[in-house]
């Protein structure tokens, strides 16, 4: 790769990144101060296996300068070819401890890579069938305003469902609101509410539209298919088989992360700088409720790549194909990215107030990379630099 191709495919994966962050209409952030001054921990060097000398030197550049205007920690593991893994920033703001690399945080919209998955697996069981409806497996939740609505069009983000309710913004009154309890199922009485989105095309099956409501409406299929809560359908499918030990989800509004994490920051649109660590996140459910760490996240990303927790023609189909419709990036819970020179990425990002994460692999897992960075910026509508940096890194290969 030339030095031209390298920035065309850098730019185009912090392009690509951006524009699967967020669920539905993004609001501009504010050019984010600086952090309170504490003195900038340099980037750990981690343990390295075969990657490439400059790669791992682009990482290590990657993570320095942390706590800075953009982010206070970053953990990182790179896999594949070789495995790289570090931590750098503090834990908090105010004592300047070193940041914990083995950190639980939260995974934000990772969490629909999960929810996929057991929805899949429901498949492979015969118990669920992708073409069947909401309607027939959740008869009363749709008004008849509603066409049928399979179960793989909320997979893929084509219901034609339009977003639930919120309690505002991040960076404005949803801080204020933090601990206030959205149940998910308030949040999709209120999509119902709304009717299904009108106009040329807008029908289920006939446009993508990225957004929460698709995976909160899957949550409850599988609570209705297993008579089962979701939280405990995801422990038994997905974190026990793949020795996920730190990964949970919260107890109903617990805003709390228990156990060992750094603190989550959130820049206002007032400008403060304030502590986003707790914050009731039940709304988010099925769709981006669930902690967990890098650790965790990329044995998650293997023992799914490689077949061990969704039959392998069944992944294939469903997971690693991208619907037939114009502009359409994401699978059923990915999101595929084209960079060049016949590297194809699959990937999905998920970001919460204080924590922003990122979990992508080449489908041949020759090159993967899992990162959660405490960023000051959750929902902007531009990429946070430490995780370009770290994304350009990763992926990037060296300009000869």
């Amino acid at each position: 790769m030339n030095a031209r191709t390298g920035i065309r495919t850098r730019t185009a994966l912090a392009t690509v990144l951006v524009l699967g962050l967020g669920a539905g209409p993004l609001a501009a952030a504010p050019a984010v101060a600086a952090a309170p001054a504490v003195a900038a921990a340099p980037g750990a060097r981690g343990t390295v296996g075969q990657l490439p000398g400059p790669t791992v030197k682009a990482l290590e550049d990657a993570l320095q300068g942390l706590p800075g205007p953009d982010a206070t920690a970053a953990l990182v593991r790179v896999g594949g070819n070789g495995s790289w893994h570090a931590s750098a920033g503090v834990r908090d703001l105010d004592s300047g401890r070193k940041a914990l690399e083995g950190a639980r945080f939260r995974a934000g919209s990772t969490t629909k890579v999960v929810t996929s998955t057991i929805v899949l697996q429901l498949a492979a069981e015969g118990r669920v069938d992708l073409d069947g409806t909401v309607q027939s497996y959740l008869p009363h939740l749709l008004s008849d305003a509603f066409e049928p609505i399979t179960v793989r069009q909320l997979l893929t983000f084509t219901s034609g469902l339009q977003p639930g309710s919120s309690l505002g913004p991040e960076n404005a009154e949803g801080y204020e609101k933090r601990f206030e309890t959205l149940t998910p199922g308030d949040v999709v009485a209120a999509s119902v509410a709304q009717g299904p989105y009108r106009g040329p095309g807008e029908g289920p099956g006939r446009k993508q539209r990225y957004g929460n409501i698709d995976y909160t409406v899957l949550g409850l299929l599988i609570e209705k298919i297993t008579g089962d809560t979701y939280a405990h359908q995801a422990q038994t499918r997905v974190f026990d088989p793949v020795g996920m030990s730190h990964t949970s989800f919260p107890d109903g509004p617990d805003p709390r992360i228990h156990g060992a994490h750094n603190e989550g920051y959130q820049k206002l649109a007032d400008g403060r700088v304030v502590d986003a660590t707790e914050w009731n996140m039940s709304d988010r459910w099925a769709a981006g409720d669930m902690i967990s760490t890098t650790a965790d996240l990329e044995k998650f990303l293997f023992a799914l790549f490689r077949g061990e927790l969704v039959p392998q023609p069944l992944l294939d189909k469903e997971m690693f194909t991208v619907p037939d419709i114009p502009g359409a990036v994401m699978s059923a819970g990915l999101q595929r990215f084209d960079a060049g020179g016949g590297q194809i990425i699959w990937l999905k990002t998920g970001e919460r107030p204080g924590y922003g994460t990122l979990i992508a692999a080449t489908r041949d897992l020759s090159r993967t990379l899992v990162y959660s960075v405490n960023a000051l910026d959750a929902k902007s509508t531009t990429m946070n630099p430490v995780a370009e940096r770290i994304v350009r890194a990763a992926f990037t290969p060296p300009a000869r």
